[in-house]
């Protein structure tokens, strides 16, 4: 299931306030899990997330979350690009705290392609890159 950004209304003052998207931090380089983090530093862990999850493979997560990856395996560079850019927009912008996915380029390798792009979310705007095997 995606995070979805609840409101809590304070009743006193009548204002709306966004409930944190707190959530476990995970420190891959240590292979562990240790406190929480929150904001811009959660955001960059979904997004690792969701590019490394293909869709539909994990009966555990919801079928709007990961990225279909799995498709462009074999196929040519020219059908891999604009496919890639659109399946990492159609990942990344089923969160709603992901309100825009631009700035794309791309590079070729024998065998690879890597997309490079900007994430702008509620809580700020991050670079993030995502190579797949073709």
């Amino acid at each position: 299931m995606l995070p979805k950004q609840e409101m809590e209304i304070d009743m006193m003052t009548m204002e709306k306030k966004t409930i944190p998207s707190l959530t476990w931090k995970i420190n891959e380089e240590r292979a562990e899990v240790r406190g929480t983090t929150d904001g811009l530093e959660a955001m960059r862990q979904s997004v690792g997330k969701i590019l490394q999850t293909e869709r539909y493979r994990y009966a555990v997560y919801d079928w709007n979350y990961g990225i279909e990856l799995e498709g462009l395996y074999g196929m040519r560079v020219s059908y891999v690009i604009p496919e890639l850019k659109k399946r990492i927009e159609d990942a990344l912008l089923a969160d709603d705290r992901v309100t825009a996915v631009t700035d794309f380029s791309f590079s070729q390798e024998k065998g690879s392609v890597t997309a490079a792009f900007v994430v702008h979310t509620i809580f700020g705007e991050m670079k993030a890159e995502r190579m797949v095997d073709i």
